[in-house]
């Protein structure tokens, strides 16, 4: 998959194309039935299937303090759409520019001269352009006078409620690992490079991999049994714990993941953390040798999860 960062970078040979236009936060289920629906568009057409997305998200832009926790940043969601049938990702710089941009001339700079389309797909709720003035009938329109089809996009549902990022976020809010997992296709999962931190693991006996996560915000925060990836021997056992530490008085969330049995530096490794089961939210201790002992215990219950429901010997 080809990622494009801004317009400036679109080049003749990515002219023609089939297309849908999206945040694609998490890349759950719905957004692989309308992968699925692109590619099967792009296979018919024989042309190479682009999707057109915003960073920062819209909402980002618009309500910087009121817009939901991400589900997945940039580099995590094109890893993400690596694995499905996506040829091309158009990455659109969302500033003053594209708020400002009216919706007529959206279809001509990114559409039409930008990604010469051919098929849109996207939901019949649809808005874009400057005030949102833009909706799926004026894209229907435009279609016509300029020879592009445009249709609406599948709608995925599991339990008779359509999937969607909030959906995903209120699971794992929730501390409902397995409800997200249902809506996602597999595990959730966030990523980051390992870092030196203040050492208290350390300290306490339990030393952790610091992970920076680069987010204002996170949609989960507590203790869990994970999964690691992106170091030898991969999946690795071990418990996560996510949030601000307000035991020793935090300010900014982190993720820590003390791996099971594990003895190995990996500082600068690029970890990918999937999380499988919330044990406990976050609490303050009174001192740190009771953070010390509740550790101990994760621990024994991460253990204990494991040998439950992977029979693993760690």
């Amino acid at each position: 998959m080809e990622l494009i960062r801004g317009l400036h970078n679109l080049r003749p040979p990515h002219r023609g194309c089939v297309a849908t236009i999206g945040n694609f936060d998490g890349v759950h289920l719905g957004h692989q039935a309308v992968i699925g629906q692109l590619a099967e568009a792009a296979a018919e057409l024989n042309l190479p299937a682009t999707l057109i997305t915003f960073e920062p998200q819209p909402m980002e832009y618009f309500a910087p303090g009121r817009c939901p926790a991400r589900l997945t940043r940039l580099r995590e969601k094109v890893n993400a759409l690596r694995r499905f049938a996506v040829d091309r990702l158009l990455c659109l710089l969302f500033n003053d520019t594209l708020a400002n941009l009216p919706a007529q001339e959206f279809v001509r700079q990114v559409l039409l001269d930008g990604l010469g389309v051919r098929y849109l797909a996207v939901g019949d709720d649809f808005r874009f352009g400057k005030g949102r003035e833009g909706d799926f009938d004026l894209l229907v329109a435009s279609g016509k006078q300029h020879g592009f089809e445009v249709v609406n996009m599948h709608t995925f549902a599991i339990d008779g409620e359509r999937v969607s990022s909030t959906r995903v976020r209120t699971a794992l809010q929730a501390g409902d690992m397995a409800g997200a997992e249902r809506l996602l296709g597999r595990p959730y999962r966030m990523s980051g490079r390992v870092a030196h931190g203040d050492k208290l693991g350390r300290e306490l006996g339990w030393p952790t991999a610091n992970i920076h996560l680069h987010r204002k915000a996170t949609p989960l925060e507590g203790i869990f049994a994970v999964e690691v990836f992106g170091v030898a021997g991969e999946p690795l056992p071990g418990v996560a714990s996510i949030g601000n530490r307000p035991t020793v008085d935090g300010t900014r969330t982190i993720l820590e993941v003390y791996l099971l049995n594990f003895h190995r530096d990996i500082y600068g490794a690029h970890l990918q953390v999937s999380f499988l089961h919330k044990f406990r939210d976050q609490v303050r201790f009174d001192s740190l040798g009771a953070l010390k002992e509740q550790i101990a215990r994760d621990v024994d219950d991460t253990r204990a999860y494991f040998a439950q429901h992977y029979a693993t010997n760690n």
